[in-house]
Order: structure tokens, then C-alpha cells, then sequence
């Protein structure tokens, strides 16, 4: 046998009435003298107790007889079954698993920490209980192997600087890689006969020893790309003002008064301070 087996056993509740029974029929017996009877009826009694089985709900027992798989009990109840098998409790309960929270590499070779959230349950009692040592601590161990090899697949965040860009990445691609962990949790861990439900990256942040300089650069970066857009709408807006200035012949300007205006808007426009404006009481050439 290298597979699992369903089977259903007999009735517990009929063995239990016949156990009755026949404890009765032992305390007649003793009462009335009979002990060449009694004796061998107690004996027969304590044989047929360890063999009631009481299964829950999501619950199994795997039975063994001498070393040998005799099946797999799912149907939850109370069942009786030979009193010499081997009786393994294993649930089928849906199960959560809080990893660590690891030190690895980035596929930039960025040290951070992550951790992962898995919620798995055994399908396959069979596998569970003969294919691995202990399927709870494979569990762990394999969880924390998928882990790290993800981390090494995507970068961290994308650096437009250094001409990084890209698709997937695990910080904002939240839920492609909790996909691509899923998938790779799930082909460690079928060998031991266990379904991911589902698997997520529940803590991710830079290692201790660059957080700090990964956030001055993230800083960096928003400044960057934030005075980036206040030049394009500056220059914008300076366009604009001479074209119209232009059009309704408010002012003719010279290519050195052109200059000037374009020089005090620019810096009226891209200072990160209110400007203190200064009024001209004279001509323009003063």
C-alpha cells in the first residue's frame, strides 16, 4: 500500500451495547460462582475496549497493523476496529502558520527581512504520515526555504536611478507574489500530502543595517522627481504668461527684460518659501 485508503469500520455503538452485555454477563457469572467463565469473559472484554475509535469532525485516524497501512479512518463518529492496530490521530483542520521574520537577499542583493502567513491542511493522510518524519515541522521548513528563494527572484522596490524597472517587485506587487509563493510552497510541500490555501508575505522591510539609507534615498527620489514636475509646470506657466502678453500687446518686451521676467517667475514659481514680492514705484528702467 503506497496510497491512502478510505475505509469506514464497524458500528461503534453496536460493539459498545455488546460490551455492555457482556460486562454484565461477567458480574452474573462472578455473582453466581461461575469464575472458569467469568475469567475467560473478562479477558475477552479487555481485548475489545482499545479497539473503539473516536473520530471528530475534520479529523482522521491512520490504522496500522504490525507495521503494515491498513487504511484511513475520515468519517467522524465513534467506529470499532481490530484491537491490535496501531491508531494515528492526524487533523484535517485548516492550520496557520506565522513564519519568522528572515534576514535575506533581494535579487539586488539588498539584505530585508520578511516573514510569510501560510494557511495549509492535510489532504493526503497517507503521505503525511509515512513520507515525511513530521509533517508539521516540514511545514516550517520548507515555508522558510520557498521564502528565501522568493526574495531572491524580485527586487525589494524598482531604483529609476540605476536603471532598475522592474514588473514585479515585493514591495508593490503584492499580489503576484503571493501568487508565485503560493505556487512554490505548494510544490515543497506535496510530497507530504498537504494543501496551501493560501500563502502571503505578512512582514517585509529592510534589514536594520540600510533601512536608514534606503530611506534618505526613497526621500531622495520623491524630492527629485517632485521638483521635476514644478519645473514643467513652471516653464509652462512662464510660456503661457508671455504668450499672452504678447498677443494683447500689454507690455513690449525687450530680450533682456524677456530674461528678467522669466528669471523672477521661475523663482517665484519653483521656491519651496512664499516669495516677498518688492513693488516698483518707478519706470521699468529703474
Amino acid at each position: 500500500m503506497t496510497q491512502e485508503k478510505n475505509i469506514t469500520p464497524a458500528n461503534g455503538y453496536l460493539m459498545l451495547g455488546l460490551l455492555v452485555l457482556m460486562i454484565i454477563g461477567a458480574i452474573i457469572l462472578v455473582v453466581n460462582g461461575m469464575m472458569v467463565y467469568a475469567f475467560p469473559l473478562g479477558i475477552i472484554i479487555l481485548l475489545t475496549l482499545p479497539g473503539f475509535v473516536l473520530v471528530n469532525p475534520n479529523g482522521s485516524r491512520v490504522l496500522l497493523l504490525f507495521g503494515k497501512y491498513m487504511g484511513t479512518i475520515k468519517t467522524n463518529g465513534l467506529f470499532w476496529v481490530n484491537p491490535f492496530y496501531t491508531k494515528k490521530k492526524i487533523s484535517l483542520r485548516a492550520s496557520n502558520f506565522d513564519s519568522e521574520r528572515l534576514k535575506v537577499n533581494d535579487k539586488l542583493g539588498n539584505p530585508i527581512m520578511i516573514s510569510t502567513i501560510l494557511v495549509w491542511r492535510v489532504t493526503n493522510t497517507y503521505k503525511a504520515a509515512f513520507d515525511v518524519d513530521d509533517y508539521t515541522n516540514f511545514v516550517r521548513v520548507q515555508t522558510d526555504a520557498a521564502v528565501r528563494k522568493l526574495a531572491s527572484m524580485y527586487p525589494y522596490d524598482n531604483f529609476a536611478d540605476e536603471g532598475v524597472d522592474e514588473d514585479i517587485t515585493l514591495r508593490s506587487s503584492v499580489n503576484e507574489v503571493s501568487d508565485a509563493l503560493e505556487k512554490e510552497v505548494q510544490e515543497r510541500l506535496s510530497m507530504a500530502g498537504i494543501e496551501v490555501l493560501e500563502a502571503r508575505i505578512g512582514y517585509l522591510a529592510y534589514a536594520q543595517e540600510i533601512a536608514n539609507a534606503m530611506l534618505k534615498r526613497q526621500q531622495a527620489t520623491a524630492i527629485v522627481a517632485a521638483r521635476h514636475k514644478i519645473v514643467e509646470g513652471a516653464v509652462s506657466m512662464v510660456e503661457m504668461a508671455l504668450d499672452h502678453l504678447s498677443k494683447k500687446d500689454i507690455v513690449d518686451l525687450d530680450d533682456e527684460r524677456r530674461a528678467a521676467m522669466v528669471s523672477n517667475l521661475m523663482v517665484v514659481l519653483c521656491s519651496d518659501k512664499d516669495v516677498s514680492p518688492v513693488v516698483n514705484s518707478g519706470t521699468l528702467n529703474h
